[in-house]
């Protein structure tokens, strides 16, 4: 029989199994790092605005991004908190915003020293008396002729918008060319198209409301300007040809194209939920647990796939964009111009508040938060990374959690000192959490009294103090064209119901005819369900980022030989990742690809590989010899394998997904992203590899061939994971809770997503 075996994409594999995530692979540190200069001073501005006027839409997680950009960096890059001031809400006037721009930072920073200035609020669009031309580029359609803003608390006045005060970028490329610095960073957690909410996720821009174009701006901008010139001695060709080059100087971060949307989205539940920038989470999140000083380059390629990923599991198209100043090499330089100051941690200490730790959960990936409401012990470290307490955590509130000192510690934690997961605790009856979509109308009650009586299913509405994982509703003519946006082949007929991302993209294959009723919906989605928990299971134990593991994988084309994605732990210290571009992870459909896994671990390590396709189901790539699964997962010290297993050596000239042989081989269809997952232990996974044994038996799966996963097997695999995970856990660290453990020291999991697009 001619054998090849096919990962199919589709444009919803990401979310219909819900295992994007916001993990970034880890680097090592022989990478070469590039210094930025001796700096005397290191000032910031933070500006976060959720509260507007009457007639603008409020914002939900503005202040939190300033609250994590503070956190960082005063505790990863030495930020003198008094060098710090926040503008949030009604202090964020435009007056307050840019007399604060001169005041603190223009004022007074001096040659060397290094400026931050972020802004996380709505965005805007207004014409521009003497517009640049912009590149003939999708991107910019329908932005000629216009300037991006920033709007200020007061920069809309409600009715009045035929003038807008705004901040226009005009004026911003002023304000940073009259810094007496280069070391400047810009971040704007905005954008300027789109706005409103969709599904379950808000977006930071302003709809137009004058005619049917943007407003212009106010007298009082176009004066603000004319006195930025003034100062500078510069005319108005002169400035027009100055913003033509690029940006003032230094580094310009942008959390969106022109033409996307930026999402200001919800995190966890209950007492934990909290909203924050997508964006800006993804950045501070991944700057706490960098382990070195990368150049800008090299993180953004990081950031802009993370953001990729987590767009495509919302269902919207976020890709975050950068600049530096022209002439300059400051792609080369660490993000903010500076060193890490300490070591790559996941918390810091705070203080002490009535008898218990409170710490800033920055460095906790947001698909992990379930794991980190309590149970998680944290490794209290000194600047060398050395172990002085350990402190396991009681409750959450947002990002701030609390804990108690276990044991005896070497010393008293104190404010400032850095925190490293241990163990995570993730919750026994994880449950998948579906949000009630208005599209369901007089529909609504029947279907959470019928969802609520399915086992493990938690039906929410959208304004609830829970994030969703996933929309349920019916197909409406505003998700069509969501799907249509995304390249989704395929779009369900209006009024069937169905399965959405929370950013509305339809889940391929979840949709039923228009005339279905509600309960026939829900007994036809109940595998689906189960589907998309055991995603969900298996989202909570990805660990890249803070395993002691040293474990590699790289994921090779087969067809050229060519890496197209290397990944560690952060055990694996003399790790060396090379990417090229952006799209280093696409693939184009029909490719073939091998996984190789290295243990470079003083003692054997058992593997497993699962991988994920188009409708969410699983796939046992490795092991898989079923006579004898636990020795077959078995990978001795120092060793390596290769996935899938050839009988046959391997003939480089032959096209084995157009031409199959005897022997399978991975290979990629369709259009969409395949997740691949990495799981390492340092003991058998003994009740998964029965299980799989056992449904291998029952489907007369032949031997080394992969298993495609029954929909109604998948969650017990993934419960048997945690069960065996948390076994091989509770016998090294007290662990006082009914929560599974998840030992960072005993156990791996990675994951790498590729994109599949057409030929």
């Amino acid at each position: 029989m001619k054998r090849r075996y096919f990962l199919q994409g589709a444009g919803g594999a990401l979310g219909a199994i819900a295992l994007s995530h916001w993990d970034i692979a880890r680097q090592g540190d022989r990478l070469k790092r590039v210094l930025a200069q001796p700096t005397s001073r290191k000032l910031a501005l933070l500006v976060g605005i959720n509260s507007y006027p009457l007639g603008i839409a409020p914002l939900k997680g503005c202040v939190t991004d300033v609250e994590m950009q503070r956190e960082l960096l005063v505790h990863r890059f030495g930020f003198n908190p008094q060098d710090i001031l926040t503008l949030t809400d009604e202090n964020a006037s435009r007056a307050n915003l840019l007399d604060a721009f001169e005041s603190h930072l223009i004022d007074q920073a001096q040659p060397g020293d290094v400026v931050v200035f972020h802004f996380s609020g709505h965005g805007a669009l207004v014409r521009d008396p003497d517009p640049i031309s912009l590149p003939q580029d999708p991107r910019y359609q329908g932005v000629q002729g216009y300037n991006g803003t920033m709007v200020p608390y007061d920069g809309r006045p409600y009715p009045q918008v035929s003038h807008a005060d705004d901040i226009m970028g005009k004026t911003l490329f002023m304000l940073m060319s009259a810094l007496n610095t280069d070391q400047v960073t810009v971040i704007l957690d905005s954008c300027h198209s789109g706005g409103g909410t969709r599904g379950d996720i808000r977006f930071r821009a302003l709809e137009s409301r004058f005619g049917d174009g943007y407003p212009d701006p106010s007298e009082q901008e176009l004066i603000t300007q004319e006195t930025w010139m003034s100062r500078l001695d510069w005319s108005a060709p002169e400035l027009k040809q100055r913003r033509s080059q690029g940006i003032a100087k230094g580094v310009a971060i942008g959390s969106a194209q022109a033409n996307q949307l930026a999402a200001d989205a919800s995190f966890g539940r209950g007492a934990g939920h909290f909203f924050a920038g997508a964006f800006t989470y993804s950045l501070t999140r991944y700057l706490w647990q960098q382990p070195g000083s990368l150049p800008l380059e090299r993180v953004f390629v990081d950031l802009s796939r993370s953001a990729r990923d987590v767009a495509n599991s919302s269902g919207i198209q976020q890709a975050p964009v950068f600049a530096v100043a022209p002439g300059s090499t400051h792609e080369q330089q660490p993000l903010y111009f500076l060193n890490p100051q300490t070591p790559p941690a996941e918390a810091v200490i705070l203080g002490e508040e009535n008898g218990e730790i409170s710490f800033w959960l920055g460095g906790v990936s947001s698909q992990s938060l379930d794991a980190f409401e309590e149970g998680a012990v944290f490794a209290a470290i000194d600047a060398q990374g050395q172990k002085l307490a350990e402190i396991e955590q009681t409750r959450r509130q947002g990002l701030r959690g609390y804990g108690i000192v276990q044991g005896e510690a070497r010393s008293l934690p104190r404010a400032g000192l850095l925190l490293r997961e241990q163990v995570r605790g993730v919750p026994p009856d994880l449950t998948l959490r579906l949000g009630l979509d208005p599209s369901l109308e007089d529909d609504l009650d029947e279907m959470r009294s019928r969802l609520q009586q399915v086992r493990n299913v938690d039906p929410l509405p959208l304004d609830d103090d829970k994030t969703p994982h996933f929309l349920i509703g019916r197909m409406t003519r505003t998700a069509q064209s969501v799907a249509f946006e995304n390249q989704l082949q395929d779009i369900s007929q209006l009024g069937s119901i169905g399965l959405f991302t929370r950013g509305l993209m339809p889940i391929p294959q979840s949709f039923g005819h228009p005339n279905e009723s509600i309960a026939g919906a829900v007994n036809r989605l109940v595998p689906r369900f189960q589907l998309l928990l055991a995603g969900q299971i298996l989202g909570s134990v990805l660990n890249s980022d803070t395993s002691n593991l040293n474990l590699d994988v790289q994921i090779e084309v087969a067809q050229s030989n060519q890496t197209l994605a290397r990944g560690g732990t952060r055990g694996s210290r003399d790790l060396v990742i090379q990417h090229q571009d952006h799209d280093l992870n696409s693939l184009p459909s029909g490719s073939e690809v091998l996984i190789h896994v290295t243990n470079h671990e003083d003692r054997d390590l058992y593997i497993s590989l699962l991988a994920i396709g188009s409708s969410g189901r699983i796939t046992v790539l490795y092991p898989n010899d079923w006579n004898s699964p636990e020795e077959a997962s078995r990978l001795a010290s120092g060793e390596s394998l290769t996935a899938p297993e050839h009988e046959r050596p391997r003939n480089p000239q032959q096209d084995y997904c157009r031409n199959p042989s005897n022997d399978f081989h991975l290979c990629l269809t369709g259009r969409g992203y395949v997740e691949i997952l990495t799981i390492a232990s340092t003991r058998p996974l003994r009740d998964v590899l029965r299980g799989i044994q056992r449904i291998a038996e029952e489907t007369n799966v032949p031997s080394r061939a992969p298993i495609s996963l029954r929909d109604e097997d998948s969650l017990d695999v993934a419960e048997n994971l945690l069960r065996d995970i948390d076994r091989q856990t509770r016998g090294d660290i007290q662990v006082r809770t009914a929560r599974n453990a998840i030992n960072v020291d005993q156990m791996a999991a990675l994951s790498t997503m590729i994109q599949i697009v057409e030929r």
